[in-house]
C-alpha cells in the first residue's frame, strides 16, 4: 500500500534525492494513486492481462472501488481488466464525519510534545499521541452495543480500572510497537482524499463507469462507514448486488463475521 510502513514506499522510506527518510516531507498521494500504481504493477511487472476480482474492506474497499473504475477504462467493447469487484464497509468518498474522525486522531498526535512538527527524533517519537489516536480509532471501529456486551461496567481486579479502560490502554500500547506516527498521519490523510467523483463529473457518473459485476457489503451496526454509503454504491454501480452483514460489532464486523462475509464472497464468485 502506497504510503504505508508495510510493503511499499512511505514516510520511513529513503528519499533517493537526500539519502534520508522522507519523513514529514513524504508527498501527498491519494487512494486513486495507490490503486493506479497497483494496476500498473499487475500489468507491467507481472504481465497480467486481467484480474478475476478485487476485494477490499474499509480503506481496502476504497482501493478496490478505484481499481474497479480504473480497470473499466479504455475497454468499452471488450472485457475490462478488473472482471469483478467486492466492496465492503466503504463509501464513494470520505465524508465530513470520517474526515472529522481522522482529524481528531491526528490532533492527538500533534498534541504530543515529541511531535515537533513531524520532525521528531527516532529515539523520541510521539508515542503517547499515537497511542491515544489508536484508542480513538478503536472506539469508532465498534458499536455501543458491542462495547456494552464485551465490557459492561466490569473492572480489572489487578488495576481497578474499568475493563474497557484496560482494553484501550493495551490496544494503544500494542499499536506503537508496530506502527509509526508519521505513517498514521499520512495514511489518514490519504483516506481523506478518497472521492471517486473528483475530476470525473461527480460520484454518480464515476460509479456508472464501472463495467464489471460488483458485490457491495455493508455492516448494519457500522457507525464509521454507515450502511447508507454502501447502499449508495449499490444503487449507482450498474448491475451491482448488495448484502448486509448482520453484526453488533460495528465497522469491525467485516473482520469478525468471517462466516457471513465468506458466504457472500463465495456465492458471488461462483456466479462469475
Amino acid at each position: 500500500m502506497l504510503g504505508s510502513c508495510y510493503g511499499s514506499t512511505g514516510p520511513s522510506s529513503i528519499n533517493p534525492k537526500t539519502g534520508s527518510p522522507y519523513g514529514i516531507d513524504f508527498p501527498t498521494v491519494s487512494i486513486r494513486d495507490g490503486a493506479r500504481l497497483q494496476l500498473q504493477m499487475l500489468r507491467e511487472h507481472l504481465n497480467i492481462t486481467s484480474v478475476k476480482s478485487v476485494i477490499g474492506g474499509s480503506m481496502g474497499g476504497m482501493q478496490a472501488l478505484e481499481m474497479a473504475i480504473l480497470g473499466s477504462e479504455h475497454a468499452p467493447h471488450e472485457l475490462p481488466f478488473v472482471r469483478s469487484s467486492i466492496l465492503i464497509g466503504c463509501g464513494a468518498k470520505h465524508s465530513a464525519w470520517q474526515i472529522g474522525m481522522s482529524e481528531t486522531q491526528r490532533q492527538a498526535i500533534y498534541a504530543d510534545d515529541n511531535w515537533k512538527g513531524g520532525r521528531f527524533s527516532a529515539d523520541q517519537p510521539p508515542t503517547k499521541g499515537l497511542a491515544l489516536a489508536r484508542k480513538m480509532a478503536m472506539i469508532s471501529y465498534r458499536s455501543a452495543t458491542a462495547y456494552e456486551e464485551k465490557f459492561g461496567r466490569e473492572k480489572d481486579p489487578k488495576t481497578g480500572l474499568f475493563q474497557v479502560q484496560s482494553y484501550l490502554k493495551h490496544q494503544g500500547q500494542k499499536f506503537i510497537d508496530r506502527f509509526d506516527a508519521l505513517t498514521y498521519v499520512k495514511l489518514t490523510e490519504i483516506m481523506d482524499t478518497h472521492d471517486v467523483g473528483r475530476h470525473r463529473g461527480g460520484v454518480v457518473p464515476a460509479l456508472q463507469r464501472i463495467r464489471c459485476p460488483t458485490l457491495v457489503l455493508g455492516i448494519n451496526s457500522d457507525v464509521l462507514y454507515p450502511m447508507q454509503e454502501q447502499e449508495e454504491l449499490a444503487k449507482h454501480i450498474p448491475g451491482a448486488s448488495f448484502g448486509v452483514i448482520d453484526s453488533i460489532n460495528g465497522h469491525d464486523g467485516f473482520l469478525l463475521e468471517q462466516d457471513q462475509v465468506g458466504r457472500y464472497i463465495d456465492d458471488f464468485l461462483r456466479q462469475q
